[in-house]
């Protein structure tokens, strides 16, 4: 393998510094994961990690990449402002976050400007073949996703950890910075999750900590 071409060198500059102990394992799920046709494109798997590490002040959890190769975009939960499809799980967050915040719809599904005030939107399996969710499971990346939390969560991160896939993280956080419920899925959502009211939580605990809130309802247009 060309080092240059590998996927590790496709995480930004300060976290192949801040993961370079991962490099093996991230050589070794590539070659379990292509070549083939996975969601998000190669180029957006760490979209993610555009994110400066120290600017992290929320991280919420996804379980892995949509399965429509037109939905993932690298960025959990999330989707491209031009895709006017928006999944059930994205569509009933956002049915939360307007309910919660007493706040009008969103105009679309990107959650982008979530992550440039400093909200992590992390898969923890951070891809799939395409129209098979969960395909890539077990191939390492939740030892990687592990290892990546290791890294950057401080004792004044805010985890939002929906579902049991996410909350199997929880020991990473410091207990009264984890906000848990039901995922948001259609299977799930009416099970706790309607009605958790994470947003106005996470900023309540960032309040608290001195921290700036996070502006959920800005919007990239």
């Amino acid at each position: 393998m060309d080092r240059q071409d590998s996927l590790f060198n496709t995480l930004p500059g300060p976290w192949r510094v801040l993961l370079s102990d991962q490099e093996q394992l991230v050589d070794e799920i590539e070659s379990k994961v292509f070549p083939g046709e996975i969601n998000p494109e190669r180029e957006s798997i760490f979209k993610a990690f555009r994110i400066d590490p120290t600017d992290i002040k929320v991280v919420i959890l996804g379980q892995d990449p949509y399965p429509k190769s037109e939905c993932a975009d690298g960025l959990a939960f999330s989707i491209s402002a031009s895709n006017a499809d928006i999944p059930a799980s994205l569509r009933n967050i956002l049915r939360e976050y307007s309910e919660d915040l007493g706040v009008g719809p969103r105009v679309n599904g990107d959650l982008s400007a979530w992550a440039k005030q400093g909200v992590f939107l992390l898969n923890t399996i951070l891809t799939c073949r395409t129209g098979e969710s969960l395909s890539h499971q077990n191939v390492g990346w939740e030892e990687f996703t592990e290892s990546v939390l290791r890294a950057v969560v401080t004792p004044q991160t805010v985890g939002i950890l929906w579902g049991k896939r996410a909350q199997r993280y929880s020991h990473l956080f410091t207990e009264n910075m984890v906000i848990e419920s039901a995922h948001p899925s259609p299977l799930s959502a009416y099970r706790g999750f309607f009605g958790s009211r994470p947003f106005s939580r996470a900023n309540a605990i960032l309040e608290r900590s001195g921290l700036t809130p996070i502006d959920w309802s800005r919007q990239n247009a």
